[in-house]
């Protein structure tokens, strides 16, 4: 089992994560002048942040000045730390299962987040669901790892955003992509040309003519236990952000823990593995 160096909260990183993520987090050298708070203690009011959907003022001291770990969160979301951090653990828990490095097949879809007072001002109303809020369209590969992310206001179609997802797809994975199973909301013509302007082949997946119940729908599963998994971080049960770009930043810290807590509890169980 990962072990922590001090007693804290169930949200802190292990050391085992925090050797492995370090690396990517050091935007400056760890004993850099500037630096006046602990870097570990800074990441673990993140993690802590984004578990328990807090406000920042709130944040317990251990963490140090709330104003510090949210600007610190900052620059790491503008460096684009936890979007390489998510791509590199994807590749490495792919060859882990066996599978090619890149994926070949994704799951495409979006839910709907309830606005907030700090998120209303951009927020749009999604009819379908009956819910004033933003959309998160997401794009998984086949065991469930993120791999792009767009947000937009709940007003817009999910076939419009097809084109940018397809695209940031390709260049995540160097274009090994060449299938993407979708929900019936992206049927269409416009939808599949869109795809099929970035090599992507769009394969609807139906519902049952005569359903009865839940019916767990083969491919479609996947991206839906996505959601599930980013809906166990309560920073993300809502759009809590006045920025789009901290919601979307907030998504791929929570895959990021998700992915790296995997991969370490993997290793560990692997002699001489890490």
């Amino acid at each position: 089992m990962a072990a922590r160096a001090i007693a804290g909260y169930p949200s802190d990183v292990t050391d085992e994560e925090w050797e492995f993520v370090l690396p990517y987090l050091l935007l400056c050298r760890q004993n850099s002048p500037q630096r006046r708070h602990d870097l570990r203690r800074v990441f673990n009011g993140v993690r802590y942040a984004a578990r328990t959907g807090g406000q920042w003022r709130y944040l317990p001291h251990e963490f140090g000045p709330w104003w510090a770990v949210y600007q610190q969160m900052r620059r790491w979301l503008d460096a684009g730390v936890f979007e390489v951090l998510v791509g590199d653990v994807q590749s490495i828990v792919r060859e882990w299962a066996g599978r090619k490095g890149q994926p070949t097949a994704v799951c495409i879809d979006s839910r709907t987040l309830q606005s907030t007072p700090e998120s209303g001002g951009r927020a749009g109303y999604d009819g379908a669901k009956r819910r004033k809020g933003s959309k998160v369209h997401i794009a998984v590969d086949t065991l469930g790892h993120l791999l792009a992310l767009k947000v937009t206001a709940a007003d817009q179609g999910d076939r419009e955003q097809v084109a940018a997802l397809a695209e940031e797809v390709q260049e995540v994975t160097g274009s090994s992509v060449e299938l993407a199973y979708v929900d019936q909301g992206y049927t269409g013509a416009n939808a599949a040309e869109a795809a099929h302007q970035h090599g992507i082949r769009l394969e609807v997946v139906k519902h049952p003519l005569a359903k009865r119940g839940f019916v767990l729908l083969p491919r479609r599963w996947v991206v839906e236990r996505s959601f599930a998994w980013a809906a166990r971080f309560r920073r993300l049960a809502r759009d809590y952000e006045r920025l789009d770009t901290t919601l979307k930043g907030f998504h791929y810290i929570a895959f990021a823990l998700l992915m790296t807590g995997k991969l370490i509890n993997a290793a560990l169980q692997v002699p001489n593995s890490l």
